[in-house]
């Protein structure tokens, strides 16, 4: 079988072995950040509804999970905001009926949590990661570009109050852009919102793909580790492969298509990602660049790898 809404499993940074449920069209959300891997959006919205019938979703997830893989998580993640999806509750609890072995993640900008009705349909999921880049409503418009009827406090109060209902983990991130939300004055603000949203965990992240705007650079190492220390965070490392991962097809081409469909990645990072020899995915790229599929472009961290496909 194909999968149109799954992913992976790919090895996560911070959550192991992780399959990921893709519930929303490619770049639909309610932000535009300067630095997504996954492209501009192209779906600005505040919008929730069924953009991908749950039925569909299910159906693959049934298909996947019948083998009993070996998965650290399920994670609602992928190219656009997965809260968008009006029927999200839904799924959480459907893999919660039927398949209780498995972690439930969501990774999420947390821009929606004002909503009570969201955070009640979330609230059986096992991990909860939103993302706070700025506590300042300037800065918020200039890093993540949000919906114009967006507003950071209204943001930072639906964290908060979430972190209130919540009985699950939830860990907050946070995305360093150098010159922006590194200075002094920013990172005060950004402690003054972590201390009211009281997360189990602040995590910062760097960028490690081609961001949507090529000025955004990664920050130094020195830096993050000042502001990992000022701001009582973990700097999320690099995923080191722990175990065999099964792809979730048995069409390598296709799987290595289906994570280039939601982000650019280097062989390195497919062959970690779907536990597959470096060798091996070397070998598909190149028959999938001269058969047109894909293309690639030299970057800091290497050649970058991107799907033609929509």
């Amino acid at each position: 079988m194909r999968y149109k809404h799954l992913f992976g499993p790919v090895g996560s940074r911070r959550l192991g072995i992780s399959l990921g449920i893709d519930p929303v069209p490619h770049k639909t959300c309610t932000l535009n950040c300067v630095y997504c891997e996954c492209g501009k959006t192209t779906n600005l919205t505040l919008e929730r509804k069924e953009y991908i019938p749950t039925d569909e979703i299910l159906n693959e997830l049934n298909e996947y999970l019948e083998t009993s893989p070996d998965l650290d998580y399920i994670t609602f993640s992928g190219s656009g905001e997965p809260t968008l999806h009006s029927r999200i509750g839904e799924i959480i609890d459907f893999l919660k009926r039927n398949y209780p072995q498995y972690k439930i993640a969501v990774l999420t900008n947390g821009t929606l949590f004002y909503n009570k009705k969201l955070r009640d349909e979330i609230k059986n999921a096992d991990l909860i990661i939103p993302s706070l880049d700025a506590a300042s409503d300037e800065l918020f418009r200039k890093i993540n570009r949000p919906q114009r009827e967006l507003d950071i406090n209204k943001i930072m109060d639906g964290l908060i109050e979430f972190r209130k209902e919540f009985s699950g983990k939830m860990w907050l991130e946070i995305f360093i852009v150098p010159g922006l939300n590194d200075t002094d004055d920013q990172l005060q603000l950004l402690k003054r919102a972590i201390k009211k949203i009281k997360p189990g965990r602040i995590q910062l992240n760097i960028l490690d793909r081609p961001g949507t705007e090529d000025w955004v650079i990664q920050a130094k190492k020195e830096a993050l580790e000042k502001i990992a220390l000022f701001l009582d965070a973990e700097i999320i490392a690099e995923f080191k492969q722990r175990k065999k991962i099964r792809s979730f097809s048995r069409d390598i081409e296709e799987n290595i298509i289906s994570t280039l469909r939601r982000r650019p990645c280097t062989a390195r990072d497919l062959s970690e990602m779907l536990g597959i020899h470096l060798n091996e995915i070397n070998k598909y790229l190149r028959v999938l660049i001269k058969n047109g599929k894909i293309n690639c472009k030299e970057e800091e961290r290497g050649m970058f790898f991107k799907t033609k496909l929509k």
